[in-house]
Parts: C-alpha cells; sequence; structure tokens
C-alpha cells in the first residue's frame, strides 16, 4: 500500500510541472520589446548629450547601454547594428572585444585599412 501511495505522488508532482503559460510568454516578450526600445531612445539621447558635454562624455556611457539593451534583447535591433556595421565596417574598430561579445556573441572582424 505504501508503494501505491508513493507512485501516486510522483505522479502528481510530475502533473503539476506545467510548461510556461502563454501569458507569461507574452509578459517576457513584451517587457524584452520595451528593453530594447528604451535601448533605442537611449542611444538617440546619447547623440545630443555628446554634443551638449564634450568634455566630460557623458554620452558615451548611455549610448553603449542603448547599444546593449538594444542588441540583447532585439532581434530586429541587432539585426539594424549588424546592417550598419557591414555599410560602415571602420566603425568596427571603435568597439572593444568585450562589447562586441556581449552584444553579439562573436569576437571584432579585422578591418584593412583603405589603401588610397
Amino acid at each position: 500500500m505504501v508503494d501505491d501511495e508513493t507512485s501516486l505522488d510522483n505522479q502528481q508532482t510530475t502533473a503539476t510541472a506545467k510548461p510556461i503559460s502563454p501569458l507569461r510568454n507574452g509578459v517576457h516578450v513584451a517587457f524584452r520589446q520595451l528593453l530594447a526600445l528604451l535601448g533605442l531612445i537611449m542611444i538617440a539621447v546619447a547623440i545630443p548629450i555628446a554634443f551638449l558635454t564634450p568634455v566630460i562624455p557623458v554620452g558615451l556611457p548611455i549610448a553603449i547601454l542603448g547599444v546593449v539593451l538594444l542588441g540583447r534583447n532585439a532581434m530586429w535591433g541587432r539585426r539594424w547594428m549588424e546592417n550598419v556595421l557591414a555599410r560602415h565596417p571602420r566603425v568596427e574598430r571603435f568597439a572593444p572585444n568585450w562589447l562586441m561579445r556581449l552584444v553579439f556573441g562573436r569576437e571584432k572582424k579585422d578591418v584593412q585599412p583603405d589603401s588610397k
């Protein structure tokens, strides 16, 4: 009789373990998109702040945080940034390796200087 009770308890515990509900998944997607939008806004705000404070680089940390938020939380943001780097490969040399690994999950590409 004891074996029947333990097997019943095991069945109940496995039955109560449910996958993530669609509502919870939707909230996670909405939160990630909100973080990506916040990153995009931070990038846009960092540009005028950088021009207003040329001596103290206040805009740079804001822009870096915005890039990290955008690249980590939205596929469209990561694609957009990859397209910008593909069109302007010299921009990538300003990004440190840790930032490239954090946002894109890869090392920096070697950029050959233009021979003109």
